[in-house]
């Protein structure tokens, strides 16, 4: 049996239609609908074996009653980046993924777990090395400290152990994640209502809009963590597209799509700003401070582990996924 943690949420559901795809459909999903019951919109039409609430997972985790496993996709985990209770992110992101690998190693069936950018907080270079990760929230550290974790047993596991940093995934399945969604959602979401995208103005040397992100369609997210499954190794990767995108390129893709839907022609940036749809914002007190302006997933590790597959340029990502969220499809 395959076990995807985290399974109704975003990146955990097209994980299982993922899997379904390939004609798997003996998959225990494992989430906690408490507070968020919305994502059960996700894994309608998804084919599985059995549901269960995170609680009761863990609890038969440490009883060691659960079936014979194939792979655990281990994405359970609290993603708010601004979530400040440092002992529930730890219990979440951390003891609860400690439980998993423990499983895991004991009956030997590999481990592949959603780590994040958000370890590199600070720094502006994104190679899986200490000396660049820097978080600058305990969302980012609870993830740094368990790579850290597995980094000091790859010497000697009894199962393969991969974990993925993922960079601004975006994609259809976020729409429960709210303000935690991604910027392409949310400036579709803007435009709906308003007219137009609001954009920050110039910060980290970079000019009004051209802070840059690297985005990475949750498609692509899929493909990667299939092909590990596929071909088992141990080790931390980034996952992103490998190419840093700028808010005005993202938001000028999400603007045009809409405006190809209702008939009306692209318009380049000083055009878009020059009609209103695209408008430049000062920063709320104290956040340029904070701000993370530039990422870029450097990819040479997981291109050395073997993966070759082409990554879709974020124009492109974007536009496919707004034609969805107009049709409806989410």
């Amino acid at each position: 049996m395959y076990v995807v943690t985290g399974g109704a949420g975003f990146v955990g559901s097209n994980l299982v239609r993922a899997l379904n795809a390939r004609g798997v459909t003996d998959i225990l999903v494992v989430d906690n609908l408490e507070t968020n019951s919305a994502k059960f919109r996700n894994l309608v039409g998804c084919q599985i074996a059995d549901y269960l609430d995170k609680r009761e997972f863990l609890r038969r985790l440490e009883s060691g009653n659960l079936p014979r496993l194939t792979a655990v996709l281990h994405q359970g985990a609290c993603s708010d980046t601004m979530e400040l209770d440092g002992r529930y992110m730890m219990d979440n992101n951390y003891a609860y993924s400690k439980a998993v690998l423990a499983h895991c190693q004991a009956v030997r069936a590999p481990l592949l777990y959603a780590s994040s950018a958000a370890v590199y907080g600070a720094s502006q270079t994104f190679a899986e090395q200490p000396a660049n990760e820097r978080p600058l929230n305990v969302y980012g550290y609870s993830k740094l400290l368990f790579d850290d974790y597995l980094r000091r047993r790859l010497h000697d596991l009894a199962a393969p152990v991969t974990g993925f940093r993922y960079f601004n995934v975006y994609g259809s399945g976020e729409a429960h994640k709210g303000r935690m969604a991604s910027v392409a959602r949310q400036f579709f979401l803007q435009y709906r209502e308003l007219g137009r995208v609001q954009l920050f103005r110039g910060s980290g040397g970079y000019a009004d809009g051209e802070q840059r992100r690297d985005f990475v369609a949750v498609q692509d997210i899929a493909r990667v963590v299939l092909h590990f499954l596929d071909h088992p190794t141990s080790g931390v990767y980034n996952l992103g597209s490998g190419e840093a995108a700028s808010f005005n390129r993202v938001a000028q893709a999400v603007i045009n799509t809409c405006r190809a839907a209702a008939g009306e022609p692209a318009l380049e940036l000083p055009a878009l700003v020059a009609a209103g749809a695209l408008r430049y914002v000062d920063f709320p007190p104290g956040l340029a401070e904070r701000y993370q302006s530039y990422t870029q997933a450097d990819l040479t590790a997981l291109r050395g582990a073997g993966y070759t597959g082409a990554f879709t340029p974020a124009e492109q990502g974007v536009a496919a996924y707004v034609r969805d969220l107009l049709a409806g499809r989410e």
